[in-house]
């Protein structure tokens, strides 16, 4: 019986963890409510020069694009 009862508190605590591949290795860098993360964006339609666009971390939200997990691949700059 103890056994079951540590297993399933093992993967009650697994299941309260964000999966290894969700975990950002490189976030942006803190800033302020006004920072903007310049980050690289799928081209425009018919365009292949690539496209930075540079928000701030409540614009890059409301875009459902999480700057953290976004950085390590995509990140460009920041503009204090």
């Amino acid at each position: 019986m103890a056994h079951g009862l540590i297993v399933a508190l093992g993967l009650a605590v697994a299941s309260i963890q964000p999966p290894a591949d969700q975990v950002p290795t490189n976030p942006a860098p803190p800033g302020t409510a006004e920072t903007r993360y310049c980050l690289r964006v799928d081209p425009l339609i018919g365009s292949k020069i690539p496209t930075i666009e540079c928000l701030t971390r409540y614009e890059w939200s409301m875009l459902e694009i999480d700057v953290d997990q976004e950085w390590a691949e995509n990140g460009v700059r920041v503009i204090a």
